[in-house]
């Protein structure tokens, strides 16, 4: 039940935001104003507010953070060895690259919080933070190494790239949850309501934009690529990441945490980073069909193992 009970309300979102956008009651101009919202407004208020409730104490102190990173930078260097090896074009490459590494935030956080509750989503909400910028640097990197508008000389694509970083409101939202939980440790009644109602839109907000967002538009065209990205996400990284928190010897919830971030599905935003720096779109879309499909499974044996 358990598996049932932290997945099927994500999924009936996802489907009923694809009924939506079917039905003509949503709309793309809807749902980038939605995503808009989300990425700079509700989810980094979602994520001060879960962060900045209570001061963060657990016995696996930070090593399921650097844990987590391992395993990532692991499938990163996994993706760039595939596109050396394999015939993945230099307009391909940044879009294959994200998809094996970067995940989707709010699903994450929704089966984060069904499975495990407020401890989970603040120790999923803390390694958010460490990990987006990692992860933006490692995409940023592929996608102007290999794009068609690649900046010339290194100190541009570190302008570049850091400007990804400083801007991201994700990040900005984590540091100022620990700054607050650190220095504070609880908010007052008033503001920890106006935050929980704000909190309470972000996930169906979320899920909704991401089901409407879905579409199968060049999947069968680039079923191979993004078949082979969708398995270093799902299945590399889990069984790197599992290594990796034997290793610094991880326990409890952390480390559920950490292997349900490894199952989640690729992030919708591999596809706006692909726009803005010319990779291939339809391998984007591509691999976000297929991951956020295949990754009911890889989160099911995460929690069949985790309960």
């Amino acid at each position: 039940m358990t598996i049932v009970n932290a997945l099927f309300p994500v999924l009936a979102l996802l489907l009923f935001g694809v009924a939506l956008k079917r039905g003509n009651i949503t709309d793309s101009g809807f749902l980038r104003t939605s995503d808009r919202l989300i990425y700079y407004v509700f989810f980094p208020v979602m994520l001060f507010w879960k962060i900045g409730g209570a001061p963060l104490a657990f016995a696996d102190g930070w090593r399921y953070l650097a844990a987590s990173a391992a395993a990532v930078a692991g499938v990163f260097v996994a993706s760039l060895v595939f596109i050396r090896l394999r015939p993945v074009g230099a307009y391909q490459a940044g879009s294959f690259s994200q998809g094996c590494y970067r995940f989707n935030t709010y699903i994450g956080m929704a089966v984060v919080l069904n499975a495990l509750g407020e401890e989970g989503a603040r120790l999923y909400g803390i390694l958010v933070g460490l990990l987006i910028p990692l992860i933006n640097v490692m995409a940023v990197s592929v996608l102007i190494w290999y794009g068609e508008s690649q900046p010339r000389g290194n100190g541009r694509r570190l302008l570049v790239t850091g400007r990804h970083l400083v801007a991201n409101p994700l990040i900005l939202g984590c540091v100022c949850g620990m700054a607050w939980g650190h220095l504070v440790g609880s908010f007052p009644v008033w503001l920890d309501n106006t935050l929980r109602l704000i909190a309470q839109v972000t996930l169906p907000m979320a899920l909704f934009s991401i089901g409407g967002s879905l579409t199968f538009a060049g999947l069968r065209a680039n079923l191979g690529l993004a078949l082979a990205s969708s398995v270093l996400k799902l299945a590399l990284l889990p069984v790197l990441g599992l290594l990796c928190l034997y290793l610094f010897g991880v326990t409890g919830t952390a480390w559920s945490v950490s292997m349900l971030f490894f199952a989640l599905p690729t992030s919708t935003a591999i596809y706006i980073l692909s726009s803005q720096l010319r990779s291939d779109l339809e391998l984007a879309s591509a691999v976000i069909v297929l991951s956020t499909l295949l990754s009911f499974v890889s989160m099911s044996l995460v929690l069949l193992v985790a309960a």
